[in-house]
């Protein structure tokens, strides 16, 4: 059974840093492309980023280039995001996912960023 759980959330201030842990489980972690997902308050699920399973091929949205970095732990089955530079724009219920449209995602982690 697959198990994505997310962590790392909060409210943060318009310019601070969080960073996403997502543990996962029941598949073969290091043989499957991750993605993270979010979806604002009234509107629906946006792709963030994507990598690649080693790591070292990464894709990201446009608006999160440069302000946030995706990357994953094979070793520990855990994908992270550590998001900076952040805005308002950026509040939203963030999922870890295994496939790029977010069907099979995690419960989420609310991330808040608000002064």
């Amino acid at each position: 059974q697959v198990q994505l759980v997310e962590s790392g959330g909060g409210l943060v201030q318009p310019g601070g840093s969080l960073t996403l842990s997502c543990a996962a489980s029941g598949f073969d972690f290091g043989r499957y492309w991750m993605y993270w997902v979010r979806q604002a308050p009234g509107k629906g699920l946006e792709w963030i980023s994507s990598i690649g399973i080693r790591g070292n091929v990464t894709y990201y949205a446009e608006s999160m280039r440069g302000r946030f970095t995706i990357s994953r732990d094979n070793a520990k089955n855990t994908l992270y995001l550590q998001m900076n530079s952040l805005k308002a724009e950026d509040t939203a219920v963030y999922h870890c996912a295994k496939d790029n449209s977010g069907t099979v995602r995690g419960q989420g982690t609310q991330v808040t960023v608000s002064s």
